[in-house]
């Protein structure tokens, strides 16, 4: 049951909750180095995430604010809820969504918040008669275990762009990868 201050955009989210036993909200931001970071909240409260947002420190964040200036507000994104692939569904499952910040001060967005900034480029980009198409290019390397489980600096394979088995053992790891990606809604 829903307090009625409720978009069905959100609705819809908080059904997804329900139906997908989702018992962990990561609710994420970037800091001004476009670290992502994320707040952990039980998915109980969802609806109070929607409809008041979640407070936070913002002097703990690198580039936001001065101490005297602290008190900021996540106000999450309905449209990017997914659910987190890789968390085993036996322990809970999790779900992210990514929030705008908001200055408690003003009640407005957070001037330093990067996405608020991308927000206001990609308008300013629109009035000028451009579509901005932008995307990232994740890079990464697989290291081995040692014998206790953790990681090491020798990497899983001698296999570079394009190579195949038996250079290349981690096809398998970036099938798991890709699949992962495309049930978060990824291309």
């Amino acid at each position: 049951m829903t307090s009625g201050n409720i978009t069905s955009a959100e609705q819809e989210v908080l059904d997804e909750i329900e139906a997908n036993d989702i018992d962990f909200l990561r609710l994420q931001f970037t800091d001004i180095l476009g670290t992502v970071k994320n707040v952990s909240v039980p998915a109980r409260q969802a609806e109070k995430a929607f409809t008041e947002g979640i407070y936070f420190d913002g002097s703990s964040i690198e580039g936001f604010v001065r101490i005297q200036e602290s008190d900021m507000r996540l106000t999450p994104d309905p449209e990017t809820f997914a659910i987190l692939p890789w968390r085993d569904r036996d322990e809970g499952a999790s779900a992210r969504l990514i929030c705008d910040v908001v200055n408690t001060s003003t009640g407005k967005p957070f001037e330093g918040d990067p996405r608020y900034v991308l927000k206001r480029a990609l308008d300013r980009a629109e009035e000028m008669g451009y579509t901005v198409n932008a995307a990232p290019e994740p890079e990464f390397f697989l290291f081995e275990e040692d014998e206790v489980g953790r990681a090491t600096t020798t990497t899983n394979d001698a296999g570079g762009y394009f190579d195949l088995a038996p250079k290349d053992l981690a096809s398998d790891v970036r099938r798991d990868i890709i699949y992962g990606l495309e049930s978060m809604g990824f291309e």
